[in-house]
């Protein structure tokens, strides 16, 4: 058995918790699901449902997760003893395995982007952006060869341990993000045509929403805060007693919905300025991107950069993700390099199909989505919903509701009226609210 790691301080969990939720979800994915989904009232929603969905959630995976002090497979193993609550782990581990494998694709797409941002080859003057990231997604080779390149650096970091590296790289990385996305928020503000985009994104409209863009933002608060599949409850093992969970989920649940408003104001204020199309999909930030910083002085220096950073928040979320995967393997007589290794291997195998669904699989269809679709929705919208709602049920009704006080009112002191709220919350509308919206959409009792 390896020496239990922790993190060294609160700032660093806060920082390595958002790192984890803090990438693709909030910085790729909320903006393109937003256009498709009617801009300003879908982001009422999703704030709604973080918070008062989401940051519950969050907080009681990291009740689950330090109260127990275990990763996510043993720490149901532990609290809930030969029971089929111990289900929940392996849902955790099968959903992250399967998050990972699409995710790796986007982040092939991010890595082959900063590779060639660095080399000047993005920006160019009259590039047809769209038509340029239509070449790389329909690539077979360019797609796989970003799919292996990107999980062979989340192998080679997950199997020398990550708490340090992570930890120490996102006190310095996470903040420059935050610095490069403000810049490229007043330099969106300021183009012709912006307010049309920011309208679009804060002008609440309901005529556009529908139950399916429900289940998308309770879907997509769930993906933006990385719960429901037990990753937190991994990171929060290795947590110590002093560090207040309530602050801390608090202090990463409004850290992304803050990054969610700046991806935003980002992107539509050029969406609408260049003319593109909001519903643009999957490609929305690889095409706005490049026609944003082709306006600014130094373009192509601030792409690299501004790329660079987002490579590095999307890989400490996919750290994560392969994470909970190898730390569920680890009390097998296998070391972590070799376990870090064969995961790799068959998450890059999964992913494959993926990557070809927009180039040799373009025309296979799975519930009329391509593979790469259907694979974002059963895990976004199925199988997200699912685990959450079961670790709400295992916390408000399964789990010693005095280890949970403890863990909750550790360090600091909340009135008990806090403590109450965030309760009945799990024990109630947390459930119920999950349950109603999966229905509505899915319709299965109509």
């Amino acid at each position: 058995m390896e020496k239990k790691e922790q993190w060294s301080s609160r700032l660093g969990f806060i920082l390595s918790s958002a790192g984890a939720a803090i990438g693709l979800g909030a910085i790729w994915k909320f903006p393109y699901v937003t256009g498709q989904s009617g801009g300003g009232a879908f982001l009422l929603l999703f704030v709604v449902f973080t918070l008062l969905i989401g940051l519950p959630m969050l907080v009681s995976e990291f009740i689950i997760g330090r109260g127990s002090g275990r990763e996510a497979v043993s720490a149901y193993q532990k609290l809930a003893p030969s029971s089929l609550w111990t289900v929940i782990g392996k849902l955790g581990v099968a959903g992250c395995f399967l998050l990972l494998s699409f995710y790796s694709v986007v982040g092939g797409w991010v890595l082959i982007y900063t590779l060639m941002a660095l080399g000047g080859q993005v920006i160019n003057s009259g590039e047809n952006y769209g038509a340029l990231f239509g070449q790389i997604t329909g690539s077979p080779m360019i797609t796989i060869g970003g799919l292996a390149a990107f999980l062979l650096i989340n192998v080679a970091v997950i199997a020398s341990g990550v708490q340090n590296g992570i930890e120490k790289a996102n006190k310095y990385m996470m903040p420059l993000l935050f610095l490069f996305f403000i810049i490229l928020v007043i330099r969106s503000l300021t183009l012709d045509g912006a307010m049309e985009g920011v309208r679009f994104f804060l002008q609440p409209d309901f005529s556009n929403i529908t139950a399916e863009a429900v289940l998308y933002a309770l879907g997509q608060s769930f993906f933006s805060l990385a719960v429901g599949f037990s990753c937190m409850v991994t990171y929060s093992s290795y947590l110590n007693k002093s560090v207040s969970i309530p602050a801390s989920a608090g202090s990463v649940a409004l850290m992304n919905v803050f990054v969610s408003i700046l991806a935003g104001l980002a992107i539509f204020p050029v969406v609408f300025a260049f003319g593109f199309e909001p519903a643009e999909g999957p490609g929305l930030l690889f095409i706005v991107l490049p026609s944003v910083f082709s306006q600014m002085p130094f373009g192509s220096v601030f792409l690299f950069l501004f790329l660079l950073l987002f490579l590095f928040a999307t890989l400490t979320s996919s750290f994560s993700l392969l994470e909970i995967i190898v730390a569920a393997f680890l009390k097998t007589q296998a070391s972590r390099k070799k376990i870090a290794a064969i995961a790799g291997a068959v998450v890059f195998l999964a992913g494959i199909p993926a990557a070809l669904s927009f180039s040799l699989l373009a025309n296979v269809q799975l519930f009329d989505k391509t593979v790469f679709d259907a694979t974002d929705y059963l895990v976004s919208n199925i199988l997200l919903p699912l685990g959450n709602l079961l670790i709400a049920l295992f916390i408000a009704w399964r789990m010693n509701r005095e280890l949970v006080r403890e863990e909750f009112m550790l360090s600091r002191q909340f009135p008990g009226g806090i403590y109450s709220a965030w309760y009945l919350l799990m024990k109630w509308l947390v459930p119920l609210t999950i349950v109603i919206v999966f229905i509505n959409t899915t319709g299965l009792f109509k």
